[in-house]
């Protein structure tokens, strides 16, 4: 993502935060603005681990399309590769980005960060 793109999601992030009270938000803003070098990279494989079905997830960071995921999720992340977009909604799941995450969970509650 360019630098400009990351200060603008990390902004929304945070009036989200402030707006509906909801710290996770705000967690996200500070994950979004380190640098790129310090964000994690998570393989589908690795992610199918954690998460269960239905489940709405944020990765701070990459998503790549190493292995397989089982489970029909909600995932929102800062990058993901082709193949693992792919992968996600083949397993009946669905790819958001943050302001439509915002907008269904304005508080944060049911969203899980992994990574």
């Amino acid at each position: 993502m360019t630098g400009q793109v990351i200060l603008q999601m990390a902004k929304q992030l945070r009036g989200a935060s402030k707006k509906n009270n909801a710290p996770i938000w705000l967690k996200l803003a500070e994950l979004a603005l380190k640098p790129s070098r310090s964000r994690r990279v998570i393989n589908l494989g690795q992610l199918d681990k954690f998460v269960n079905d239905n489940d709405v997830v944020v990765v701070p960071g990459k998503v790549l399309g190493t292995g397989n995921i089982s489970h029909k999720i909600t995932l929102c992340s800062f990058s993901i590769s082709t193949t693992g977009a792919k992968k996600v909604t083949q397993s009946g799941g669905k790819l958001v980005d943050f302001a439509h995450l915002i907008k269904n969970h304005p508080t944060g509650k049911g969203v899980k960060i992994i990574g």
